[in-house]
């Protein structure tokens, strides 16, 4: 049986979508909203070599910052 292996940066992805979406108690449509809208899956695979390296909640706070930018230009 072949074993299907899920890549770092998607893995990573995945987990901060789920913090995210729990953080403020979202729903999985409208996390996955916000994260299309403002391009936050393109972030964290643009920066995942610094990013994977830094705590959990420094990415939150970080991914807010992003986010928070991109509404404001």
């Amino acid at each position: 049986m072949a074993r299907h292996t899920i890549s770092k940066t998607l893995e990573f992805k995945v987990f901060y979508f789920e913090a995210y979406k729990s953080k403020y108690n979202l729903t999985g449509k409208e996390c996955l909203d916000i994260f299309n809208k403002y391009k936050v899956f393109n972030y964290l695979n643009d920066f995942y070599d610094v990013l994977h390296t830094i705590g959990k909640e420094y990415v939150l706070e970080d991914i807010d910052i992003y986010i928070n930018a991109r509404r404001k230009s």
